[in-house]
Parts: structure tokens; sequence; C-alpha cells
């Protein structure tokens, strides 16, 4: 079988000792906080090395990550274990993993711009799918104006997200916040600098909000 490329260039990304993108969780993730519930299912889609769903889990929740790379899966569960919590680590291409549906209270994306719009939408209508009857998606990540700043993210402008896309891509949901920002972020060597953000706070139909941001 003839390896996968991209898997084969963040499994050796993550081969180094130290975490790509830090230990600690997305700055947008921890500003969502009061949204949270211990004992909350929560998926946390193209983890990597496991900073964000360490961290749910440390806040009480019940937490499976799903990376592609076997690598940055083995990095996340010694990062659980380090922390001392436990998480359902999982290996697994988005794109052809069985995706539970009505399960979780929480999906979780966070930089997870690797996949070309046709990939995209599919993962978007799986994402959705995941989620229980009034659950919570959070949703992070680059806008194309990040190209130019060149701090991180990806280098293909059409993986990257404008609020007319995903606003279109979630209309079916209660959108609660949909936010562009330009911020300075520290995570670890991966992410570093001035960049330009979008994030989504959305409920799935007939949901309530838990707080305000």
């Amino acid at each position: 079988m003839t390896e996968d490329p991209q898997r084969a260039r963040w499994d050796a990304r993550f081969a180094a000792e130290e975490y790509v993108f830090g230990t600690a969780p997305n700055a947008f993730l921890v500003a969502e906080a009061e949204r949270l519930r211990p004992g909350w299912k929560a998926l946390v889609l193209a983890d990597g090395e496991g900073r964000n769903g360490v961290w749910l889990a440390r806040q009480g929740l019940d937490v499976t990550t799903v990376d592609f790379s076997p690598v940055g899966v083995a990095k996340a569960k010694r990062l659980a274990e380090q922390e001392g919590v436990a998480i359902r680590a999982i290996v697994a291409d988005l794109n052809h993993w069985d995706w539970p549906e009505d399960e979780f209270d929480l999906v979780v994306g966070i930089s997870i711009q690797v996949f070309a719009p046709p990939e995209r939408a599919r993962v978007f209508a799986r994402m959705k799918q995941a989620l229980k009857p009034e659950g919570l998606l959070l949703l992070h990540g680059y806008r194309p104006e990040q190209i130019a700043y060149g701090t991180g993210g990806p280098s293909t402008p059409e993986n990257l997200y404008t609020e007319e896309l995903l606003r279109s891509a979630f209309a079916d949901f209660s959108i609660v916040r949909l936010l562009s920002h330009d911020s300075v972020i520290r995570e670890g060597q991966g992410h570093n600098g001035i960049s330009a953000l979008i994030d989504l706070v959305a409920f799935r139909p007939g949901s309530k909000e838990n707080g305000s941001s």
C-alpha cells in the first residue's frame, strides 16, 4: 500500500521530542470554558499531539480524540498520562472514519484545515451528525488573510475559512458567535505570531445557549 504523503509529513513533524504546538490548550477553546459541563462526551477532531483533548479531560469531560497521525496520537496519550487524565485517542482518517451519530455533547475542531473544499463539506456534515440534539460545536481556524502573515496554518487558500463560508455551511445550526479577528498566538513552534483567525460557536437545532462569550 502506498503511504499517504500528508500523513507521512505529519508523522515526521510530530516525531520531534518537543510538542510542535505546545501542550497548552488553544485560547479560543479556553475562552469558551463556561459553556462546558463535566461529564459531557466530547469529540476533538484532528487533535494532533492532544493538547486540546487533554485540557478538556482536565475539565471533567469524557474525551475522544481523533487524528490520522499515529505519531501524534502516541504523543497525545503520553500527554494525557503526564496530566493524570484519561482520553480515548483514535488513529483514523476523518475522510474514511466510521463517524458516530447523535453521540457527543461537544464537537471541537481547532485548526483542522487540512481538507480541500469537497472533503471539508463531508467532514462538516459528519461533525453535525456526531452531535446529540442540542449539542455544542466549537470551530476555530484561519482566514485567507493568514497567508500573508505566514505565522502558521495551511498554505492552501481554499482550505481557509471566511464568515460567509461558515455561515452557509452551518445555516441549519443556531450560531451564537461568529467572529473574525487578528490576534497574536503562541502555540509552540507551529503557530506563533499575529494571525488571521475566525471563531464559530453554534448549537445543533433546538438547543439553548449555555452562557455567553
